[in-house]
């Protein structure tokens, strides 16, 4: 002490202005070692840290006033038994383990407050993201050394242990150096804030590696491509006898199987079929869809996932005419046009093909690279050259077969479009989706006269036309036949709902009885009676035929082993009806 009071001067309590307060002889450093003086020591804040005493168990008097926080009752041990100390109730556990009996605050045990710096943590933390390594916080060290790090020796050897806020710009990736803006004046050479950077490589070239994969994946796309174009078309005759006694193909209408097959008329009234009398076989995979030939229905082409389409007679021995073949995927749709002399199918190997009917000859291949789901000539007799296809890609397209070109597109809808049936004397045409709505189409104009949709609507993958074209049946997802009427306003009659089928994954086809109305003139007087019944596969197997008045069930009977997709009724006969199915079968009921 008196080496601290000799460093200042007698005279230092004076007011006096001159001289020193301190000798020039005393050496601060000694004092500083000497004393072991900190002249900026760490305070510690009382408010940031809680501090809590630990008081022994064992302890019979407290020196102090503890908190509410360290008070806890002891534990009992076989000391306090024998004392008789009346804390110690019970026997003592003897599966306990040390652990176990030892105080605890926790569940996991006794857990003691602690402080940590949040610089020197965020510091550590952000040190082990880019470096890889930090100062172990079980060693309380804080001197580098390897005993206190943990994660990365080696680099953090090389860098001294510093961390990221002591290194700074000494270590580390520079900022990268941009080329000069230019002159704003200067317009053609102005680089402003989108100027590159002085060592930037804009020209990517890939490895040797990269190089070799790319080279494989383009030999096998183009080996795919040249596949595709391979697909030949050729169809094969089954009949020897081709020509009749006259010189006619089997195009045309027989007149000597007992129904005038030529007559416009109707028949007068159905019946429910009742007995299974023939069975078309030759498909190898499940049938796709059945169209008959237009007016007269004396012949019956099928279309197949064997990528096989087939022509049949439904009068006579039943045979199988023509085969075609021309797709390597499954056939999703076929369609007549007005006179049957020739046919569109629509495949999922992204084609859509015209063919002869007579001869088998492919007249044309269109594609847009998009898988159409549905296919349809325009009715009228002035537009036979033009079809409207329903894509997979939301769009409804319109191909001149003449020009094989696009000529129309409606892009409108919200999923792939399913169905496409003309209405309302072909000036409009109605498409489905799978974004569960209807829209109706005046031809030739791109955007959707009227839009029907609702949130308890579920997609209609299969629809059809009444034969007096006054009412669209429509196969709704939620094992429901929905009724629309056709000629005015497009609203859904509530009181023709048919339910009763499962159909629910399935586009199985809808069709009407041929009896009945089929005068387009609503102002007919008298007018005949409607069509008696409607009829459907299911998802069983199953044909349901319902009554069109009261919308009952008259008949159902297992028709097929699996899903049987489509059904249609002879226009000339009262009770025979055609339906197929995913077993490969066609089968003729009366």
């Amino acid at each position: 002490m008196e080496d601290l009071v000799n460093a200042y001067d007698s005279n230092s309590d004076s007011n006096d202005g001159e001289g020193s307060l301190v000798h020039d002889n005393v050496n601060f450093d000694s004092l500083k070692e000497k004393f072991k003086l900190n002249s900026t020591p760490q305070i510690l804040i009382k408010e940031s840290i809680n501090i809590s005493r630990k008081i022994d168990s064992h302890a019979k008097e407290v020196a102090y006033n503890p908190k509410y926080e360290e008070l806890f009752q002891p534990e009992f041990t076989y000391e306090l038994a024998i004392a008789g100390n009346p804390i110690a109730i019970g026997p003592q556990n003897p599966f306990k383990t040390k652990q176990q009996a030892a105080p605890k605050n926790t569940l996991s045990g006794y857990v003691e407050d602690s402080h940590f710096n949040d610089f020197q943590f965020e510091n550590q933390r952000r040190t082990f993201a880019t470096h890889g390594y930090a100062l172990d916080p079980s060693v309380g060290d804080s001197n580098f050394s390897g005993n206190s790090i943990i994660g990365d020796l080696d680099v953090a050897k090389r860098l001294d242990g510093r961390t990221v806020f002591e290194s700074g710009k000494n270590f580390g990736s520079e900022k990268r150096k941009r080329d000069e803006r230019g002159n704003p004046s200067d317009i053609d050479n102005y680089k402003g804030p989108w100027a590159g950077y002085v060592d930037e490589n804009k020209i990517a070239k890939p490895t040797e590696e990269e190089q070799a994969v790319l080279d494989d994946w383009k030999s096998v796309t183009t080996k795919k491509n040249k596949e595709e174009n391979v697909v030949e078309e050729r169809s094969t005759l089954h009949i020897k006898d081709p020509l009749d006694y006259q010189g006619r193909s089997f195009l045309h209408p027989p007149q000597d199987v007992g129904v005038r097959l030529n007559s416009e008329e109707p028949p007068e009234k159905c019946f429910l079929p009742k007995k299974h009398i023939h069975t078309w076989t030759g498909h190898t995979k499940g049938v796709a869809a059945i169209r008959l030939f237009p007016m007269s229905g004396h012949l019956l082409l099928s279309c197949s996932m064997d990528c096989k389409i087939k022509l049949w007679e439904v009068y006579g021995q039943r045979r199988c005419i023509r085969t075609y073949l021309g797709h390597d995927k499954a056939v999703r749709d076929v369609c007549f046009n007005n006179d049957g002399t020739e046919f569109l199918s629509a495949a999922y190997d992204r084609y859509i093909k015209l063919w002869d009917t007579e001869t088998g000859q492919c007249k044309g291949k269109f594609t847009n690279k998009r898988i159409p789901y549905c296919v349809k000539f325009n009715p009228d007799e002035d537009k036979q050259h033009l079809f409207v296809a329903g894509l997979a890609d939301k769009k409804i397209i319109t191909w001149d077969i003449r020009a094989n070109e696009i000529v129309q597109e409606y892009d409108r809808h919200l999923g792939a479009v399913n169905t496409v049936t003309f209405i309302d004397d072909n000036r409009r045409f109605v498409s489905t989706s799978d974004d569960k709505s209807l829209r109706v189409w005046e031809w030739d104009i791109p955007v959707d006269s009227k839009y029907i949709a609702d949130p308890t609507m579920h997609s209609v993958p299969a629809v059809t036309l009444s034969p007096n074209e006054k009412w669209l049946a429509c196969q709704s997802m939620d094992n429901q036949i929905l009724i629309y009427n056709a000629i005015s306003k497009m609203r859904m009659n509530r009181k023709k709902v048919f339910k009763g089928h499962m159909v629910a994954g399935y586009a199985c086809q809808v069709n009407f009885s041929p009896d009945g109305n089929t005068n387009k003139n609503v102002s007919q007087s008298p007018p005949m009676p409607g069509f008696s019944y409607v009829i459907s596969g299911d998802a069983d197997g199953k044909l349901f035929i319902w009554d069109w008045k009261s919308t009952k069930v008259y008949s159902k009977f297992k028709a097929h082993d699996q899903v049987c997709i489509g059904c249609c009724w002879l226009p000339h006969e009262t009770s025979k009806v055609i339906t197929c199915g995913w077993d490969g079968l066609i089968k003729l009921w009366d």
